[in-house]
């Protein structure tokens, strides 16, 4: 009986073995995506319904992820459980709908009894199976190849492989999906809005704006200037010239430097301490340019100014 030591580097191994196998069955994908895969991108494109997708067991777990992927990525999907399926929700199928039925043996039980009401309804079927010769591939308008050498589990018998490469292949459609349809980050937030990225994608500069704005005169001393930025609590001050339009701003950074290296006056004119072309950006562009924009340059805040270039706001790097 081995000791622990030494089952524990028997079981590394077992794992690196394993993801050996798993990345080169991925990688024999690639010359796949040839005929069969372009026609059924072609044939997504064009669809008028849904993609369906089923399948049983673990490619049943897969088969929800890719709907899942595929829909919040343009292409409307959702999944069918085969066996619901035939005890009444068929009728969840419109005769546009486009179904891709997953069965690594292409022997499902309850996938295969899915095809006859099928061909009934007229619906165009997909198949994803690893054996081309299969019942599944053979009634399938076209067939994704999902063949694998052998699983990852030492047995060769444990689901693992096969539905890598079976999530590998719907991911690879989806992304196929996402580039003909020319799908953008926005397009991506209008699906995503309650996540971090969609409300990045989808917020206004206008809509997390600071607007009460601490702003001071030109001629205005640095002692009084610095009072404001303190009342004001964004670490800016905004200078104003007479018609109020945004003629600089002092900032924390513009202090720092002001006492160390221009032996800053606190009576003298702020004007001789701001930065006098600062950045600013529109209300109505996107938190998402704003963000890039001050990550770019590398400050902390932008101003907000209207068609006159007078201040409407400030936002700062990490308000949203």
């Amino acid at each position: 009986m081995m000791d622990k030591a030494a089952v524990v580097l028997t079981a590394l191994e077992t794992a690196k073995t394993a993801l050996a196998v798993q990345a080169s069955a991925v990688q024999a994908l690639v010359p796949r995506i040839a005929e069969p895969f372009e026609a059924v991108v072609e044939l997504l494109l064009h669809c008028d319904g849904r993609l369906v997708v089923s399948g049983m067991g673990k490619s049943g777990l897969v088969g929800r992820k890719i709907s899942a992927t595929l829909a919040s990525t343009g292409t409307p999907s959702f999944f069918l459980h085969p066996a619901e399926a035939l005890h009444g929700d068929l009728g969840m199928i419109c005769p546009g709908d486009v179904i891709l039925l997953i069965s690594n043996s292409g022997e499902t039980d309850e996938v295969l009894r899915l095809l006859p009401a099928l061909r009934h309804f007229g619906n165009t079927v997909i198949a994803m199976t690893g054996h081309l010769d299969s019942t599944l591939a053979k009634a399938a308008r076209w067939t994704l190849d999902i063949s694998v050498e052998r699983e990852a589990c030492p047995l060769n018998l444990a689901p693992t492989t096969s539905t890598l490469v079976t999530m590998a292949m719907g991911d690879a459609l989806a992304v196929a999906l996402m580039q003909a349809r020319d799908f953008q980050p926005q397009d991506f937030a209008r699906f995503h809005p309650g996540g971090s990225l969609g409300r990045r994608l989808l917020t206004r500069v206008s809509d997390v704006m600071h607007r009460e704005l601490p702003c001071v005169p030109l001629g205005t001393t640095l002692r009084d200037t610095m009072l404001t930025m303190t009342a004001g609590r964004l670490g800016v001050a905004l200078v104003l010239d007479e018609p109020g339009h945004l003629a600089g701003i002092l900032t924390d950074g513009d202090l720092r430097r002001a006492f160390t290296e221009k032996a800053a006056e606190l009576e003298g004119h702020v004007e001789r301490y701001m930065t006098s072309s600062p950045k600013i950006i529109g209300a109505d562009e996107m938190w998402f340019d704003a963000e890039q924009l001050m990550h770019q340059r590398k400050i902390k805040c932008l101003v907000v100014v209207d068609d006159q270039r007078k201040p409407v706001g400030i936002v700062d790097i990490f308000d949203h």
